[in-house]
């Protein structure tokens, strides 16, 4: 089982994961280790006068794409552990 598990988790460490907020105005893209690795965002957002929804919508989108990851980790290795990761025994 710990091959298994040693084997999924570098494939699902090796994964991208792309996630939009503030209605697809902001893109980010993160690999499975919760790494970003692009954020784009749309020029109508970017309002010299508003920085803060910016700001607000760019977080959104990076707390979502960590949760994304996490779900996904949890959700498959899940099925090797039969949910015993999800006790933080592995």
């Amino acid at each position: 089982m710990q091959a298994d598990m040693q084997a999924k988790q570098a494939e699902l460490d090796a994964r991208e994961y792309e996630v939009s907020a503030g209605g697809g105005v902001v893109k980010v893209k993160i690999n499975g280790k919760k790494e970003i690795l692009n954020i784009d965002i749309s020029p109508e957002i970017v309002d010299p006068d508003d920085i803060e929804t910016l700001s607000d919508i760019l977080v959104a989108a990076v707390n979502e794409s960590i949760k994304k990851v996490d779900s996904t980790n949890e959700a498959e290795l899940g099925q090797i552990t039969g949910g015993l990761s999800g006790l933080g025994l592995f």
